[in-house]
């Protein structure tokens, strides 16, 4: 029955990777897959929980002797009911909760035209300054907001001033680069991330000192490699159209004053996390009550405006990405399946046997992430190493390795990198390559000759920064 289960989770991956060519939204897989995986498991629960759940199960038994009573399938079904699928559904929910509050934060200041208080900056015509410019945007962007919304942003930019769609697309290349490179250092820059830091296996004060130079080298090393390609003065666009349509009735004071709340609201959350112990869902959900009243307070004062040009809460949440949201939501569910069963933890067991070394692990799932998408990965390997407690190092067989495991240690903040910088080695490694080929129509083949072996350099000069600090300093 586990390999039953071992298969229906490779099928869906399968699935998921092939999203293009099979023209089936990610989401729709990863909720039949992650569903199919519970009902396996709790079909097949009487020949599972007693023996990779032992003690928690005993305990659950303990704690409620009315099920003593019930056959084993029965008791079986009330622990996965009552708890394990209650447990599992409170911790995915943190994580979604938080993604929800923040997307919508992140479209508010995108509707408002906040963004164009940074672009409309931009002055240079000369290809190469410009290029740097970009990049430098968007890799402190993508720190804040997510990697998607940075590179829509950032390409929507370059549409407005580059004409030759060729240079555009290189330019286009080092947007995925530094977008994915960005949000690899800060706790709230890239999903990967985010769940580490929500689940606690990593914290802000650790991990932007550990990442944020691995993650500068990693990116200009490819644009020294791109800024030989790019020479001259670039021609301007003559076909853009402006978005004035959406700022009908804001004025520029009030973008402004929509894109600086904003930003601070999101930077504010690891404070609040760090101040108040509370989860980073509850500082995310102050944030968008704040963003809330404000703009409805800003609206209150507009009674000649049409109701259509105010773009209120209840419209954004309409714009927000859900079918990201419920592609987590699938892939969480699938994997906490095969945490529970023990199938992780024996991936783990043989990785640790064979390789035994968090370095080559990691780079490992960095290059994995090029072809298949960061979150399972993440999801699966942060499911098949559980936060060791330093308390109990001395105990372990090899302390000095599972001292890898601790919170901030070296697998999980290496792990954020590999999984976040990895993506961009293909160009359907992350969700910004992805978002970038569809709108600049980007050739898979073109990104793999021209780009891929930039970002590979600069993936491993970065990992490479990594491991020797870690030599140097730990």
């Amino acid at each position: 029955m586990l390999t039953l289960m071992v298969i229906v989770f490779l099928l869906g991956y399968l699935a998921i990777a092939l999203e293009h060519p099979l023209q089936i939204n990610k989401a729709g897989t990863a909720l039949v897959t992650g569903v199919l995986l519970w009902v396996i498991y709790i079909t097949m629960g009487a020949d599972i929980v007693p023996i990779y759940n032992a003690g928690a199960f005993e305990y659950f038994l303990a704690n409620n002797p009315a099920v003593l009573s019930l056959p084993l399938w029965d008791q079986c079904t009330r622990f996965i009911t009552d708890v394990q699928i209650l447990e599992q559904l409170g911790e995915i929910s943190e994580t979604l909760f938080f993604l929800i509050g923040a997307m919508t934060i992140v479209e508010l200041i995108d509707v408002h035209g906040g963004f164009a208080i940074i672009t409309n900056r931009i002055k240079t015509r000369r290809k190469t300054v410009l290029l740097w410019q970009i990049a430098f945007i968007t890799f402190f962007m993508s720190a804040i907001l997510d990697n998607m919304t940075t590179s829509i942003v950032m390409v929507m930019l370059i549409r407005k001033l580059i004409a030759n769609y060729k240079e555009r697309w290189v330019f286009a290349s080092m947007i995925i680069i530094a977008a994915n490179s960005g949000g690899a250092w800060s706790p709230i820059g890239d999903i990967t991330t985010i769940m580490l830091w929500v689940k606690g296996n990593v914290t802000t004060t650790e991990l932007i000192p550990a990442l944020i130079l691995p993650c500068i080298v990693s990116v200009v090393i490819p644009m020294l490699i791109a800024s030989r390609l790019l020479r001259g003065i670039i021609t301007q666009n003559a076909k853009y159209k402006g978005e004035g349509e959406h700022f009908i009735g804001v004025t520029r004071q009030e973008r402004m004053s929509i894109f600086f709340l904003g930003v601070g609201c999101l930077v504010f959350v690891p404070v609040f996390k760090t101040v108040t112990h509370l989860p980073p869902f509850m500082g995310i959900m102050l944030a968008l009550g704040i963003m809330w009243i404000y703009t409805e307070l800003m609206y209150s004062r507009k009674v000649c405006l049409e109701e259509r040009y105010k773009h209120r809460v209840p419209q954004v949440l309409k714009r927000i990405d859900i079918p990201t949201v419920l592609f987590f939501l699938g892939i969480l569910l699938a994997v906490g399946t095969l945490q529970m069963t023990g199938i992780l933890g024996a991936v783990a067991a043989y990785l640790d046997k064979t390789i035994h070394n968090v370095y080559i692990i990691n780079l490992l799932i960095g290059l994995l992430s090029a072809v298949v998408d960061n979150v399972p990965l993440v999801a699966g390997a942060m499911g098949m190493y559980p936060l060791a407690d330093p308390m109990t190092l001395g105990a372990a067989a090899d302390p000095a390795y599972m001292a890898n495991f601790v919170q901030d240690g070296v697998f999980w903040q290496f792990l954020a990198y590999c999984a976040g910088v990895g993506g961009s080695i293909l160009i359907i490694g992350s969700v910004a390559g992805v978002v970038v080929m569809g709108i600049e129509r980007i050739s898979f083949i073109w990104y793999l000759k021209n780009i891929s072996l930039m970002a590979l350099c600069g993936y491993l000069a970065g990992a490479a920064v990594y491991i020797l600090q870690v030599q140097l300093f730990m």
